[in-house]
């Protein structure tokens, strides 16, 4: 599918590239920059997501080369250089991004979430909060789910809550929600409550992790169900036999 994806964005960077001139206008550039600029923006988006963070930086330059105010470009580039742990550069660019367009929640939720991981609490939850009071922003969902994340990754555990559930009523289906609020309930001792929250995952079918599976086995366990315990135990061991969290199920832990 990824694959796909790159041919595609090549078959329209071909074709924006061939249709620029009119036959009639010989003064017409042969290469609309902007629309260059965010093919060549969204081509180097799915090569970061490969993880090919070589080829997605020469996409961006060249982005950047058609149109050096494309604020998506700077947005993506901040992505890249936050994945390669280069964090003044990703500053940099999340910033440049915002300060081109500030009406861009994904890329104010995307910087919340580098401030987040770098340990900037306060920072990160300012541009989640920024990012979810644009009206245009599609997506609010992804916000809340990070700033619950986030919270939650600083123990403020009831703040995680209110976030997760804010996500939660927009989209119900989103999987990292469900986890979240399934771990926040195990804190709590409400071995139900979570119990609940891996029975939504199981009815969409969500691909659970070691570790999610680790912890469903031991809500299980409080719960006394021997027979849920013992089935996510058996997924565990099946599919990830040589995972720590198979190392701790067997050692009792």
């Amino acid at each position: 599918m990824k694959s796909y994806a790159v041919m595609l964005l090549l078959l329209l960077l071909a074709g924006c590239a061939s249709s620029g001139r009119n036959s009639g206008d010989a003064e017409q550039p042969a290469v609309d920059t902007q629309a260059s600029a965010r093919i060549h923006t969204e081509l180097a988006a799915v090569y970061y997501g490969q993880l090919q963070y070589g080829v997605a930086l020469d996409e961006l330059k060249y982005a950047l080369s058609m149109d050096s105010r494309y604020a998506p470009a700077y947005g993506v580039r901040g992505l890249v250089h936050m994945a390669l742990f280069e964090d003044s550069k990703a500053e940099e660019d999340f910033e440049r991004s915002l300060d081109l367009d500030g009406t861009d929640s994904g890329t104010r939720n995307n910087y919340g979430w580098f401030l987040c991981q770098r340990g900037r609490e306060k920072e990160s939850m300012a541009q989640f909060m920024e990012a979810v009071k644009n009206p245009l922003y599609t997506t609010p969902e992804k916000a809340y789910l990070n700033a619950g994340l986030c919270e939650k990754k600083f123990g403020k555990l009831k703040e995680a809550e209110s976030f997760l559930k804010k996500a939660l009523s927009l989209q119900p289906k989103m999987t990292e929600a469900l986890l979240g609020m399934a771990e926040l309930s195990f804190a709590r001792a409400d071995y139900a409550g979570a119990k609940s929250y891996f029975l939504r995952l199981s009815r969409l079918g969500a691909d659970l992790s070691a570790g999610d599976l680790l912890l469903a086995a031991r809500v299980e366990r409080k719960l006394g169900d021997r027979n849920a315990e013992a089935s996510y135990k058996l997924q565990l061991r099946k599919r990830f036999p040589d995972s720590r969290e198979t190392q701790l199920m067997l050692s009792g832990e």
